[in-house]
């Protein structure tokens, strides 16, 4: 039987693969990669390509989604092959399922892990991580309609005291990234709507962009001060804080993200 290796590409470019993932991509007989579910801003396929000395095949979202992935599992059953996946590969169940499906067809599986947002997020922000309750998406609004399960998230976490991390939608078919200010819109929005001050313009955010990259901008303070502040180009993702901070958390946030010093009157 062949092999299925998930590999994570990391977050920023593919400098980001760590020595054990280029290796086992190299010693692939075909590879394999997605960018649908993230945005990698400093990628180069053709850099990737001429590092490993072999042609990388990127598979679109029908593949993996419609498909289960058969083309991919076809290659697997009698050769070895290389996933590659933004951050880490198994973050987006889309690819758990991948992996169980060749598990149980007989094929071994592996994962070499690569660099998350979500750990980066934390790191960058200094919000220590056991305090990060539920993470949500905050999708486009479609028709006009926006989801209110970011809003209920949150609300849910701020109660038990707890962040939490808000991952921006991505439509990479369509170039289309949404922004913190955009996100930040959108939860007013609800806030108008359901009026439970869960998010309202003197709540505390936390901004990220281009995780992973040499110059990420991570900003943080009232959404009203950041609904028109600069965060460059995507990746974008949120941090919606807890009302109450660790005294480290509130001293992280002013060092490392800009926040005024009224922060550290929500230390507790």
């Amino acid at each position: 039987m062949g092999e299925l290796v998930f590999i994570g590409l990391g977050l920023f470019d593919e400098k980001d693969m760590s020595l054990r993932a280029y290796e086992e991509a190299k010693e692939a007989d075909y590879v394999y990669a997605e960018f649908y579910t993230s945005l990698m801003a400093g990628f180069s396929l053709e850099n990737l390509e001429r590092k490993l000395g072999k042609r990388v095949t990127v598979v679109p979202r029908r593949i993996l989604e419609d498909e289960n992935g058969e083309a991919i599992l076809l290659k697997a059953e009698h050769a070895k092959v290389a996933f590659l996946v933004p951050g880490d590969p198994l973050i987006a169940t889309t690819h758990i399922d991948l992996r169980i499906r060749a598990e149980k067809r007989g094929i071994e599986t592996r994962v070499v892990h690569g660099a998350s947002i979500i750990s980066a997020a934390m790191g960058l922000s200094g919000l220590q991580n056991y305090k990060f309750g539920r993470s949500v998406t905050i999708p486009f609004s479609e028709l006009g309609q926006v989801s209110e399960t970011p809003y209920n998230v949150i609300g849910e976490n701020k109660k038990r005291g707890l962040h939490t991390l808000c991952f921006l939608d991505i439509k990479t078919d369509k170039r289309m990234y949404l922004t913190i200010n955009e996100a930040l819109e959108m939860l007013l929005f609800m806030e108008e709507k359901r009026k439970q001050n869960v998010f309202t313009l003197k709540s505390l955010v936390v901004g990220i962009a281009r995780a992973g990259g040499k110059n990420p901008t991570v900003k943080a303070d009232k959404a009203n001060s950041l609904l028109s502040f600069d965060f460059g180009s995507p990746p974008h993702v949120l941090i919606v804080p807890s009302d109450k901070l660790h005294f480290m958390e509130a001293e992280a946030l002013i060092s490392l993200a800009g926040a005024p010093e009224w922060v550290k009157g929500m230390a507790r």
